[in-house]
């Protein structure tokens, strides 16, 4: 059985090692070029991708080699356990499988060539921000975000068709649905997820709640209005998933004619964790047509990783750069020796749990006066001030996630009520934020990840929870400092050492739980979060 296992995995790597690779760089041209014909030939080397991954002859033979209890070797056990999962959750009809992808590229096109309007002219996402962080007119501040909300009715019978085809798949398999489905291949469960979520709520509930009624103070202010009278385009995000900056730290100064990308290789290359190779094959600068957020590719498996963003000299995009390539030195350090199936990070919220705690030091002021070169000062003068905008930032966003965790379980495991409703009912639970009267849109649609990257939101939240895990044990046990929150670990190359030698370089060797227990010396709590963040 181990034999004819080896030359399933010998098949199988020849197979999806280059097809893997040409999908992966076609669709990082198509978030470029924006050009239908690109997304076109991505959706076609997805779909050829699926056929492995549906082949039912293939996985019965998985079934074979997991059931008989003979593959004896534990790394050989892991690459097993994988690749079933990824077969397992892929078994749907090939019809199926063409229509999700094909639907998939529509919707991610639409959000990619979606330009808002705003006084006759089309409007960036940059744009966008940039009215809703700086404008004081109420009558502006809505017509704007109403306007950004427009892509949620753009896509949203196609996202709704889109979860009933996931759902269909997975209850074929036998899951509950999608979302459950995707939890389980992953190696989560709602009752581990719940627990945790359960347990953050406690921990931060009265602090988010202390510091909900200081930006409204805040923001009744800076609009001349009362606070009951406050609406959700106020809060300088299209989600309240960032919030007001209510402290006068005006950092975004700090930034303007500074070589942002210089800084971020400047920074990882200080701590022994050297990107002259990922700079110089990413992607960085805005362009027509491009995809306007920003995210990280694995392009092979075999040291091809690049970075897209759309960089503007501000304090959010300098974040953007140091979480981007914070996964990029999470995939550059797995090590080669390992199969390819195992050459990937631990899990989803492992990598963004490194991406978080890189992107936090866009607030700190010993990093900043280190890296960006602000004076001792201006440092000491922002220092408390920066602190309390990190934790505004934390502690709203840890709202923001319950929001999306829980709106998405509702949506798949029941897509046809009343989602709109539904939406609105979790903003004002979790985020404290009134819904416009009158309001019936499909607002969740206009939030990407709802359409495109399902059961995949909670794990930025599994990934803060671990970066200020990681953050502590760094700073009490690799460095032997007093337990500081505002380390930033600049020229200490130990720090790199210690993630490439001990976290980076297992890739998906262990399952999450025990890659973060060999990391850490416990399993993942939201305690030290807790400790960060809440007074």
């Amino acid at each position: 059985m181990e034999e004819k296992f080896y030359q399933f995995l010998e098949e199988y790597y020849y197979r999806i090692e280059t097809l893997s690779a040409q999908s992966n760089l076609k669709y990082f041209d198509a978030s470029i070029s924006g050009l239908e014909e690109d997304y076109n030939e991505a959706a076609k080397l997805q779909l050829e991708m699926s056929r492995i991954y549906s082949d039912k002859e293939l996985f019965k033979q998985l079934k074979e080699f997991k059931d008989s209890g003979e593959i004896k070797d534990v790394v050989k056990q892991r690459e097993l356990q994988l690749i079933y999962n990824e077969f397992a959750g892929n078994q749907f009809s090939e019809e199926l499988h063409k229509e999700i992808i094909n639907l998939s590229i529509k919707i991610e096109k639409d959000f990619s060539t979606f330009r808002a309007e705003f006084n006759g002219n089309k409007i960036s996402d940059n744009e966008i921000d940039k009215i809703l962080d700086n404008s004081t007119n109420s009558a502006e501040l809505k017509t704007v975000w109403e306007e950004s909300k427009k892509i949620g009715k753009v896509v949203a019978e196609d996202v709704l068709k889109l979860v009933k085809l996931r759902n269909k798949g997975a209850r074929d398999l036998g899951f509950e649905n999608y979302h459950d489905m995707s939890l389980k291949l992953n190696e989560q469960d709602y009752a581990s997820l719940d627990n945790l979520f359960n347990e953050l709520n406690s921990l931060i509930e009265i602090s988010f709640e202390q510091l909900k009624d200081e930006i409204d103070d805040y923001l009744s202010v800076k609009f001349g209005i009362p606070k009951d009278e406050l609406m959700p385009w106020h809060y300088e995000d299209k989600f309240f998933q960032q919030g007001p900056k209510i402290y006068d730290t005006d950092i975004d100064k700090h930034f303007e004619n500074k070589n942002i990308s210089k800084i971020t290789q400047d920074y990882f290359n200080g701590i022994n964790l050297n990107i002259d190779d990922l700079i110089a094959n990413s992607d960085l600068y805005e362009k027509d047509g491009k995809y306007q957020h920003a995210y990280c590719t694995d392009i092979d498996r075999n040291g091809d990783i690049r970075v897209l963003c759309n960089i503007k000299q501000n304090q959010r995009w300098m974040g953007t750069m140091l979480h981007e390539f914070g996964h990029a030195v999470y995939d550059k350090n797995i090590s080669s020796k390992l199969p390819w199936q195992l050459r990937i990070y631990g899990h989803i919220f492992t990598t963004e749990a490194i991406a978080m705690l890189f992107g936090r030091l866009s607030h700190n002021p010993e990093w900043l006066k280190e890296m960006v070169g602000i004076s001792e000062k201006d440092a000491a003068k922002i220092a408390e001030l920066s602190f309390n905008s990190l934790r505004s930032e934390q502690l709203i966003f840890s709202r923001w996630v319950q929001v999306m965790y829980h709106f998405e379980k509702e949506m798949y495991s029941n897509p046809d009520q009343d989602l709109n409703a539904i939406w609105w009912q979790l903003v004002e639970k979790y985020q404290l934020i009134k819904k416009p009267e009158g309001r019936n849109e499909p607002d969740w649609a206009a939030k990407i990840h709802i359409a495109l990257y399902p059961a995949y939101y909670h794990n930025y939240m599994l990934g803060e929870l671990l970066a200020s895990q990681l953050h502590n044990f760094i700073t009490t046990k690799v460095l032997k400092l007093p337990k500081n929150n505002t380390e930033s670990f600049v020229g200490k190359t130990e720090v790199g050492d210690y993630l490439k030698h001990l976290f980076f370089s297992y890739g998906a060797l262990f399952p999450w739980n025990e890659l973060i227990e060999k990391a850490t010396g416990e399993e993942l709590t939201p305690k030290y979060y807790a400790k960060q963040f809440v007074k």
